[in-house]
């Protein structure tokens, strides 16, 4: 599983002209999933993106959580962060998840960290999506639940 985290100030994503999530100050996750993704890296990843310290306390220091800040996620599908660009021109999209294994693993990071108390708005699993954002920082981290970084 990848993320891409985004603070923001705020982020908006829309389909066909409706807003289908909405957010003021929080992260912006795209999130990609891979064809051998299971429910633990569902569990990984979720808690990684509920206890990042990447938002400023009263020093000016990144050392404080969504949950300490009251802060939401907007949480993006998007295949193509599976994307091969190696060989070739065109990108292989050969190791992102079906579509019918993504939705679930990608609803599954939507509950868990509702569970852990995060409040989360998302996309619309394979729809065309505008999504708008106010990068705060700016800050952008990776994550991928298979990969040491």
């Amino acid at each position: 599983m990848r993320a891409v985290i985004q603070r923001v100030t705020e982020a908006s994503v829309t389909v066909e002209g409706r807003i289908t999530g909405q957010i003021g100050q929080g992260l912006l996750v795209l999130l990609g999933i891979a064809a051998d993704d299971t429910q633990q890296d569902v569990i990984w990843t979720a808690g990684k993106i509920a206890g990042l310290r990447i938002f400023e306390d009263a020093d000016g220091k990144m050392n404080l959580s969504l949950a300490e800040i009251d802060a939401g996620v907007l949480l993006v599908s998007q295949f193509t962060l599976y994307g091969d660009c190696r060989k070739g021109r065109r990108p292989s999209f050969i190791q992102a998840a079906r579509p019918e294994t993504a939705v679930a693993l990608y609803e599954s990071v939507a509950a868990e960290l509702c569970g852990q108390g995060v409040h989360v708005e998302t996309g619309t699993f394979q729809a065309h999506m505008d999504v708008r954002l106010l990068n705060d920082g700016p800050v952008t981290l990776l994550l991928d639940s298979r990969r040491e970084f």
